[in-house]
């Protein structure tokens, strides 16, 4: 399998700034806490499990899966 290419918090907030939107919109946009997005991108967060994870994967910042329902937090 193929491995996605992972992307940095600065090119990631760089597209953001290319489309015109804030992390906080980005967040509500996508049902998750903008606080928690805002920790991810700082790494205040180690996106290891849970929203975290959910959120790194979501923004390209790190190769992994997303598996929904179940007790995964």
């Amino acid at each position: 399998m193929k491995q996605a290419a992972t992307r940095t918090a600065q090119q990631v907030r760089e597209e953001f700034l290319r489309k015109g939107i804030s992390i906080a919109s980005w967040a509500r946009k996508n049902g998750l806490s903008p606080a928690t997005v805002s920790q991810v991108m700082t790494g205040k967060n180690d996106a290891s499990r849970g929203q975290g994870h959910k959120i790194a994967v979501m923004l390209g910042l790190k190769d992994g899966e997303i598996i929904e329902g179940g007790d995964h937090e």
